[in-house]
C-alpha cells in the first residue's frame, strides 16, 4: 500500500504593508507547516531551497493562535541567526506544544534571489481553527 499523499497547501494572501501566510491541512500540524512555507515564498520561491539540513524547534503557548505565532517567530529567529531557508516541515504538536524539524540550507543569494526579509509574525488576522469542511486553517500576516 503507498503512503497518502500530503494534504497540506499553503498561500499568500495580501495585506495593507506585509503579507499575509496561510496554511491549510488535514491535520493542525499540516496546517501549521503550510503556513511556515508560505512564509518561505514570502521571502523567495520554496522551490529553489534545498532540504539539506535539519533544524529542530520546539515551542510552546497556551492557545493555538499564540502557538502559531511562536512557531512562525522561531522560525524567523533560526532563519536570522543561522542565515537560513526553509523549504521542509515536519511539525506535531500535541496540548499546544509543538516539536518541529525544520529542513533547509544557507541562504545563496545569487540562487534563492530572496526578495523579501521576514522580521516576525504579527497578531493581525491571527486565526486558527477548522474549517466547515474539516481541514484546519492557520493564518497571520508577517512584518516584512
Amino acid at each position: 500500500m503507498l503512503p497518502s499523499a500530503p494534504t497540506m497547501s499553503w498561500e499568500m494572501f495580501s495585506h495593507e504593508a506585509d503579507i499575509g501566510v496561510r496554511g491549510r491541512g488535514a491535520t493542525l500540524a499540516e496546517a501549521f507547516a503550510g503556513a511556515a512555507m508560505a512564509m518561505t515564498a514570502a521571502i523567495c520561491d520554496p522551490a529553489r531551497v534545498e532540504a539539506r539540513e535539519a533544524v529542530s524547534i520546539e515551542c510552546a503557548a497556551p492557545d493555538q493562535e499564540l502557538l502559531l505565532a511562536d512557531w512562525l517567530n522561531a522560525l524567523v529567529y533560526e532563519m536570522a541567526t543561522r542565515r537560513m531557508l526553509f523549504s521542509r516541515f515536519e511539525v506535531s504538536i500535541e496540548n499546544q506544544h509543538l516539536r518541529a524539524n525544520a529542513w533547509g540550507e544557507t541562504v545563496d543569494v545569487a540562487r534563492h534571489r530572496p526578495a523579501a526579509e521576514v522580521k516576525g509574525a504579527s497578531f493581525c488576522e491571527l486565526a486558527v481553527r477548522r474549517e466547515p469542511d474539516g481541514r484546519w486553517l492557520a493564518q497571520c500576516v508577517v512584518d516584512v
